[in-house]
């Protein structure tokens, strides 16, 4: 690969971190340094509802406590959503996405009651016309949802075929080489809420080709969002990185570490002694 060695860590600041984060931190950072390459932090703070200020900065108190540094100024996705919108807009003049007024419960639902769990359930399709213009009328809030059919029929049969990216890592399988995408193992997924602005795809994939990630370098449990997000890069025509998922750390009962289980936090750990040497020793990283 012709394309100087780049790569990035973009937690969300919807808590502090734990020791997951620094082991996938950790790794990212090592492995740029390995490379002779760039480690980038960017800051994934499109969810109003759940980002807070005092996170990101304890992502910032947390990995200059672990020794990593990252280069200046450090992008944070809630100062551009404007550009996020843009890439929406362009996909909407192309016709490649639609509006879907649904809520999460009744795509639940019309999953729920679906034969066999057909993945139909979650490409609900446009509304009617009529009805479309009269739930804009009485302005009930909707998403911008990509249509995998149109986009199929954008990027031609052929080329929907040959989509695929690099593994270098492992994947969900224990696959690694070049694995075919299956962007239909997603559905028609939300790019942007009316009320809400951006989705994590496609902010995540706009920002890895604005800031020239080369390696995509992140825990296995995120190895299916790849598939979509193969697709989104072929229909702006966006460079593939490399992508290389990791294994996750895991905790003495073998669960992996996550903000949802209410995980021992690095904040937690530093103030009861543990030093951040011991924490890389641990995540495998010595001092």
């Amino acid at each position: 690969m012709d394309r100087p060695f780049v790569t990035r860590f973009a937690p969300s600041p919807t808590g502090r971190l734990h020791k997951g984060h620094a082991f996938s931190a950790l790794t990212a950072y090592q492995t740029a340094k390995d490379a002779n390459g760039r480690f980038i932090l960017r800051i994934e703070d499109i969810d109003p509802t759940r980002c807070r200020p005092e996170y990101e900065d304890g992502i910032y108190e947390d990995l200059r406590w672990l020794g990593l540094d990252w280069e200046e100024p450090v992008r944070r996705q809630s100062d551009h959503l404007a550009d996020y919108a843009a890439a929406v807009d362009a996909l909407r003049e192309r016709g490649l996405v639609y509006r879907c007024f649904r809520t999460r419960k009744e795509i639940l639902d019309g999953i729920g009651h679906a034969p066999h769990g057909s993945a139909d359930a979650v490409r609900p399709g446009p509304h009617s016309p009529d009805e479309e213009a009269e739930l804009l009328a009485s302005g009930k809030a909707y998403a911008w949802r990509l249509s995998l059919d149109r986009a199929h029929e954008a990027l031609g049969g052929a080329a929907w075929e040959a989509l695929s990216f690099y593994e270098e890592g492992t994947g969900s399988d224990g696959e690694s080489g070049w694995v075919k995408a299956r962007p239909e193992t997603a559905g028609d997924v939300v790019l942007s809420r009316k009320d809400a602005g951006t989705a994590y795809h496609l902010a995540a994939v706009h920002d890895d080709a604005l800031q020239g990630i080369s390696h995509v370098i992140r825990g296995v449990d995120l190895v299916e969002a790849t598939h979509i997000q193969r697709l989104i890069q072929a229909l702006f025509d966006w460079p593939a990185p490399v992508y290389r998922h990791h294994r996750l750390m895991t905790g003495p009962d073998g669960r992996r570490y996550a903000k949802r289980d209410g995980s021992v936090t690095l904040k937690s750990l530093r103030e009861s002694g543990t030093t951040a040497t011991d924490i890389r020793a641990e995540a495998g990283f010595g001092a």
